[in-house]
């Protein structure tokens, strides 16, 4: 819990800006902006996570990684949790495939749906997902600092720049939020923030009662038994099954740590404070 309500507010750079929602990437700061959050709770880092410096990072890029990840893992576990409560009960009725195959039914549960996809398709949402992921580190692209150097945690890169006219962006496609007051944007932020946190372990109660019957006792008579295994696509029989022969995975790692390698310097690249 040590992102903060300013997640999205521009950092202050040599003049102090005297706004509630003034980005700050210190300790000192989440504890006091901690309990607006939640006041009973207050502030909670068990694991000293905020006094780290990861990869070489300073205390306060650290920071500011530890939010921007907590505000997206809120964000895909808020589009989790409403995803599995609509495709327990609906799903779209065209074809799935060119070939006529039909979505997997409501009769099955949404990870049992995950399994019944073809791999082809699996394939196509991870692989959209990683270009999600790959073009949030972009900070070049009208999304001003990384992050990790004074950025705005959470926002997203904006479509404008890229060649295909993209109607509408990820970050506030809809432009709710340009004209709103500090203060509205600070008390949308801890909303979101408060959401997320809820919708981690509204997923994650979902998943341990259908792997682990009885152990989330309210959800026992709504959510399915599961017997497959959850972490599925990362298993080396999802790598087998989607890349039929291309090549051993006894010999993936070496083959995937060099296709990621170039993005991973763009990432280093954006977060170092030298550079």
């Amino acid at each position: 819990m040590v992102a903060s309500a300013a997640a999205f507010a521009p950092a202050s750079t040599t003049t102090p800006v005297s706004t509630s929602t003034q980005l700050s990437e210190t300790t000192a700061d989440l504890k006091t902006m901690a309990p607006k959050l939640n006041p009973l709770v207050g502030f909670w880092d068990p694991l000293q996570l905020c006094e780290a410096g990861f990869w070489g990072l300073s205390n306060e890029q650290t920071v500011g990684w530890l939010r921007h990840a907590e505000i997206k893992h809120g964000r895909v576990a808020m589009a989790a949790f409403v995803g599995y409560i609509v495709q327990s009960n609906f799903v779209f009725p065209w074809s799935l495939t060119f070939g006529g195959v039909p979505h997997p039914g409501t009769d099955l549960s949404p990870p049992e749906q995950w399994d019944a996809l073809p791999t082809a398709a699996k394939v196509q949402v991870i692989a959209f997902v990683g270009f999600l992921e790959w073009y949030s580190e972009l900070s070049d692209n009208d999304n001003g600092p990384h992050y990790t150097k004074g950025g705005k945690p959470g926002q997203y890169p904006s479509f404008d720049n890229i060649p295909h006219n993209v109607p509408f962006n990820l970050f506030d496609p809809f432009k709710i939020s340009k004209n709103r007051t500090p203060e509205q944007k600070e008390k949308g932020l801890l909303t979101e923030i408060n959401n997320g946190r809820l919708a981690m372990l509204g997923i994650f109660g979902f998943l341990c009662e259908q792997t682990i019957p009885g152990s989330v006792p309210l959800l026992a008579q709504i959510v399915k038994p599961y017997s497959g295994e959850v972490m599925a696509p990362f298993s080396a029989e999802f790598a087998a099954g989607a890349f039929p022969g291309a090549i051993e995975f006894s010999n993936a790692a070496p083959i995937a740590a060099a296709a990621v390698a170039p993005i991973a310097a763009q990432v280093a690249a954006a977060a170092d404070p030298f550079l």
